[in-house]
């Protein structure tokens, strides 16, 4: 129930506040598990720290966060994050690893890769362009943009780490050519 209201909370707040604009929804399964992989502006997975303070971390628990801990191979977390997709879901996942303050993108960590090579599900990645924009200087109602590119497919050897890095990287690749098509 409080999952149902804040979805539509958020949805109401992103459309009227940020006007935000998705395109290519086309792209996105229209049902079984698919990793959706953005560049990180934005927080979703959150890191172990968040979900100390007990409000926040109440209300990231409800929208379905998992606490992933930063720096470390998080072996429940990729648990976790498989038990997702097994179950058909949508999990959110940034391939940086970490949010940029800055805008630029940093280079992909092998954690979307090595999931994505676990469970089969497609990665779909998505540019988000306009957060730097939040609250910032004239940055007043500003506009929101998230762009979902064509479903990528891990097809290589997943104990291979250097085959997950750079399947992890080609998506990130895509994700800024993406930003670079607005």
């Amino acid at each position: 129930m409080l999952y149902a209201f804040l979805k539509i909370f958020f949805q109401t707040l992103f459309r009227i506040v940020f006007r935000t604009r998705v395109r290519g929804t086309e792209h996105l399964p229209k049902e079984g598990p698919v990793i959706l992989a953005a560049n990180h502006m934005v927080s979703y997975m959150a890191k172990e720290e968040l979900f100390e303070h007990p409000i926040f971390g109440t209300a990231i628990r409800i929208c379905h966060a998992f606490p992933v801990k930063r720096g470390a191979a998080d072996r429940a977390a990729i648990k976790t994050a498989v038990q997702v997709l097994k179950g058909g879901h949508c999990l959110g996942l940034f391939p940086e690893g970490t949010r940029s303050r800055t805008g630029k993108m940093r280079k992909a960590e092998a954690g979307v890769g090595l999931i994505a090579a676990m469970t089969g599900a497609p990665v779909v990645p998505a540019a988000i362009l306009g957060t730097d924009k939040i609250f910032a200087n004239g940055g007043f109602l500003p506009k929101l943009t998230i762009l979902v590119g064509e479903p990528m497919h891990f097809t290589g050897d997943r104990k291979d780490k250097a085959q997950l890095e750079a399947f992890s990287q080609s998506i990130l690749d895509e994700i800024a050519r993406m930003k670079q098509t607005i």
